[in-house]
C-alpha cells in the first residue's frame, strides 16, 4: 500500500477524536463538574437563565457562558452527563479547527496538521474532555480569538472583527477577563517583535476593544439583576456585594494575588514546570526545547514565522505560575499555542544534536505509557480483563502498521507517541475511570433517594457540599449547615446526606439522628497510589451516609 502521510494524519486525529466520545456517558467522578452540571440543572428548574443557585443559594464564582451552554442542551437533550458534556466536546472540535487553521496559515499544511495531532493528543486535553469544567470552551474560544485578529492584522474585516470580538467575549465570559493576557498579549507581541509599534493605536483595536465590551453585556446584566440589584442578600459572608464589581476585580485580580473571597495556599513559582510534564505529555519535553530555541532566535534577532503563539502562551502561561491558584487544568486554556510552538520541531529537520533530543523526548513516553498502563492495570485488577487484552492488542497491531508504513524516522515516532497516548486515553475511559465510579458513593446514594417511595421526602447536604449526591438526585436539594440540624423536628420527612467527617461531628456533640443507609466511598479527587492498588485500596475507603431524624 502507498505511504501516503495525510491518509496517517487523518486517521489518527479521528481516532482521537473517537477516543474521546468514549467518555462521553460516563458518570461523574470529580466534584467541579458535577456542580456546574447541578448549576446549569438549577436554570432549568427554576425557569430561568440569568441567575445561578445551587442548594437554592445564590453562586457566585463563575461566568455565565458554559452554564447556559450546558442549559441549552439540557432542554433539548434532557438532563444527562453525555448532555453536560456535549457543548465542551463541541468546542474541543472548534479549538482543533482553529488550531488547524492559525498554524497553516504562518506554517505549513504538514506543521499544520502535526498542532492539530499534538492538541488532541495531549493528556490533560483528553481527560478534559471527560471530566469537564470550563477548559475545553477556552480551549477553542482562545485560539479563535487570536486566529482572527491575526487576519484582521494584515487585512482589515469586519467579519473577522465581529467574530474575533464575540470569541474573546464569550471567553470572558467563560473565565473572566485574565483571559485577555492570552489574546490581547498575544497581539501585542506579534506587533512589538515585527517593531510595527505604531500599529497598536490603529482605530480597528479600539473598536475591537468596544464590540467585545458590547457582546460582553449579557453577563454584566446577569449579574446586576442577581447581585447589585439586591445589596441585601449575603455572599461570602456578608452583604452589598456587586457581582459586576467581582466580575471584574475579585473574581481575578483577587484570586492572582489571593485576597479575594475565595482563597487558596500559595502557589509554587515551579509548579507548572513539573505538571506540564504530564498534562502536555507527550509532548512536553519538546514544547521546551521549542520554548528554548525561540528564544535563542528572538535573542539573535531572527526572525520567527509568528509571534502569536509565544507571546501569548508564555504571558498566560507565567501569569498561572505566579498566581496563587493554580490547578493543572488550567493551563488547557493555551495548549493549543503550546501545541503550535512545539509543531515545528516535531517535523523540521534538527541538528544531529535537536534529533538526538526530539527522538528521546518522545520515546521517553512511547515507552512509559503502556508500562504504566500495565502497571496500574496489574496492581489496581480494575476488571474488564477481556477488555484491557483487546485494547493492547488493537494498539500493538496499530503500532506496528505505523512502523511499516510511515517511511520517515521521525514522523514515525511522532505518530507512535500520538498513538501511545491515545491508548492511555481509552484506557481511563473505557477501564480505570469505571473503576473509580464504583467506588463514588454520592451516585448510588442518589439513585436510592429518586425511588419513588421517597419522592415525598426534602432532601439536604449536611454540612458540606457533595455535588455529585446534588446532581444525581433528581430535584433541587438545599444545604442545611451543622448549627441548624437541631431545628428540624423528629419525623420530619426529611433525609440528609452526610460524610464521615460531619457523622463523626454529630457523635461528638451527641446529636439525635436515625442511621438510614451507609455507602462505601472512596472521597478523594486525587488517585492515590494506596487506591490503585487493590491490596491496600480498603485503608482509603471510608462511607457516606443517609441519615434521617
Amino acid at each position: 500500500m502507498k505511504y501516503d502521510r495525510n491518509k496517517l494524519y487523518l486517521f489518527l486525529l479521528f481516532t482521537a477524536i473517537a477516543i474521546s466520545l468514549t467518555g462521553i456517558n460516563l458518570d461523574f467522578f470529580t466534584d467541579d463538574p458535577a456542580l456546574y452540571a447541578s448549576i446549569s440543572k438549577n436554570l432549568l428548574y427554576r425557569n430561568q437563565l440569568w441567575e445561578l443557585f445551587t442548594y437554592n443559594q445564590d453562586w457566585l464564582d463563575k461566568p455565565h457562558f458554559p452554564f447556559w451552554a450546558i442549559a441549552i442542551s439540557f432542554k433539548i437533550f434532557g438532563i444527562s452527563v453525555w448532555a453536560y458534556r456535549l457543548p465542551a466536546f463541541l468546542f474541543f472540535l472548534l479549538g482543533l479547527r482553529y488550531t488547524y487553521l492559525f498554524t497553516k496559515r504562518y506554517y505549513n499544511i504538514d506543521i499544520a496538521w502535526i498542532a492539530t495531532l499534538i492538541l488532541a493528543t495531549s493528556l490533560q486535553v483528553q481527560m478534559s474532555n471527560t471530566d469537564v469544567r470550563a477548559e475545553p470552551y477556552l480551549l477553542a474560544l482562545v485560539i479563535g480569538s487570536i486566529y482572527h485578529i491575526s487576519k484582521i492584522e494584515n487585512q482589515f474585516s469586519f467579519k473577522d472583527l465581529l467574530l474575533a470580538a464575540l470569541l474573546t467575549a464569550l471567553a470572558i465570559m467563560t473565565k473572566g477577563i485574565f483571559v485577555i493576557v492570552a489574546i490581547y498579549g498575544a497581539l501585542a507581541g506579534q506587533l512589538i517583535f515585527k517593531r510595527r509599534f505604531s500599529d497598536i493605536f490603529k482605530l480597528k483595536w479600539l473598536g475591537l476593544g468596544l464590540i467585545t465590551a458590547i457582546f460582553l453585556l449579557p453577563e454584566l446584566y446577569a449579574l446586576y439583576i442577581q447581585f447589585d440589584l439586591h445589596p441585601e442578600k449575603i455572599v461570602f459572608g456578608r452583604q452589598h456585594v456587586s457581582g459586576i464589581k467581582w466580575f471584574f476585580w475579585d473574581s481575578q485580580f483577587g484570586r492572582f494575588v489571593n485576597n479575594g473571597p475565595i482563597t487558596r495556599p500559595s502557589g509554587d513559582i515551579l509548579f507548572y514546570v513539573h505538571t506540564l510534564l504530564w498534562a502536555f505529555a507527550p509532548w512536553c519535553l519538546l514544547f521546551y526545547y521549542a520554548i528554548y530555541k525561540n528564544i535563542r532566535r528572538i535573542i539573535a534577532r531572527k526572525h520567527l514565522a509568528e509571534y502569536y503563539t509565544f507571546s501569548g502562551g508564555i504571558l498566560l502561561l507565567l501569569l498561572f505560575s505566579l498566581s496563587g491558584f493554580q490547578l493543572p487544568f488550567y493551563t488547557n486554556t493555551i495548549f493549543p499555542l503550546f501545541a503550535i510552538i512545539t509543531a515545528p520541531y516535531c517535523y523540521e529537520e534538527l541538528s544531529k544534536t535537536g534529533t538526538i533530543f526530539r527522538s528521546f523526548a518522545l520515546w521517553v513516553y512511547i515507552v512509559a505509557f503502556p508500562v504504566l498502563i500495565i502497571l496500574i492495570n496489574y496492581f489496581g485488577k480494575p476488571g474488564y480483563t477481556l477488555l484491557f487484552f483487546v485494547e493492547l492488542l488493537i494498539f500493538g497491531i496499530a503500532a506496528m502498521i505505523i512502523c511499516f508504513q510511515a517511511q520517515e524516522k521521525r514522523l514515525t515516532t511522532l505518530f507512535l507517541a500520538c498513538l501511545t497516548s491515545m491508548f492511555a486515553n481509552l484506557y481511563l475511559n473505557t477501564i480505570f475511570n469505571k473503576m473509580v465510579i464504583g467506588y463514588r458513593a454520592q451516585i448510588t446514594a442518589a439513585n436510592y433517594v429518586n425511588q419513588t417511595a421517597l419522592n415525598q421526602y426534602k432532601i439536604y447536604n449536611l454540612g458540606t457540599e457533595n455535588n455529585i449526591f446534588q446532581f444525581y438526585v433528581n430535584r433541587q436539594i438545599g444545604m442545611l449547615y451543622f448549627e441548624s440540624f437541631d431545628k428540624i423536628k423528629s419525623g420530619d420527612k426529611v433525609l440528609f446526606f452526610a460524610n464521615q467527617k460531619t457523622l463523626d461531628l454529630l457523635r461528638t456533640e451527641h446529636k439525635y439522628y436515625t442511621l438510614v443507609k451507609a455507602f462505601p466511598n472512596y472521597k478523594y479527587e486525587q488517585i492515590l497510589p494506596g487506591f490503585i492498588n487493590q491490596n491496600t485500596r480498603s485503608k482509603v475507603i471510608d462511607s457516606v451516609y443517609l441519615l434521617s431524624k
